[in-house]
């Protein structure tokens, strides 16, 4: 029980988790805007603005900066993890996400006159585009920024 209430009092893992969880919600936000509906689903996918990955793990790597030093390893660490996750979301799972996109088209092409192919389309929003991802992390930051101040 006690291991339970210092993960609790972990406040750089709080804040990284409130990091994620506001891009969720900014991204819920954005959607609704630009597509005129609630969508909840938005909340359990991947890809969107702004990338919840980059909060979380930019969030991550300020609390250990502010809590261990700039200068530390764990920081070093961090912020190699951080640069790794949002190289992979705008990278690799962006290159999936078009080729899933692709594929898509062929099969509808290939089987546009009733064929009976009942195969599930390939999720085609896979990962971000720098942008997202830039201001993602932008988002993190400025949250393990703002919590720092709060004591």
């Amino acid at each position: 029980m006690n291991d339970i209430s210092q993960i609790l009092d972990n406040r750089t893992l709080l804040v990284a988790i409130a990091a994620c969880l506001i891009a969720q919600v900014l991204k819920l936000i954005i959607d609704l805007i630009q597509n005129g509906k609630f969508s909840v689903k938005v909340l359990t996918t991947t890809g969107g603005m702004p990338s919840a990955h980059s909060a979380l793990v930019t969030a991550l790597a300020a609390g250990v900066g502010e809590s261990l030093g700039w200068k530390s390893a764990e920081f070093a660490i961090a912020t190699i993890f951080a640069i790794v996750v949002m190289y992979d979301a705008a990278g690799v799972r962006q290159a999936a996400g078009k080729q899933a996109r692709i594929l898509n088209q062929m099969i509808d092409e290939l089987f546009s006159d009733d064929h009976k192919f009942n195969e599930e389309k390939l999720k085609e929003l896979l990962g971000h585009t720098p942008v997202q991802v830039i201001a993602g992390s932008i988002l993190g930051i400025a949250i393990s920024w703002l919590f720092a101040g709060i004591q």
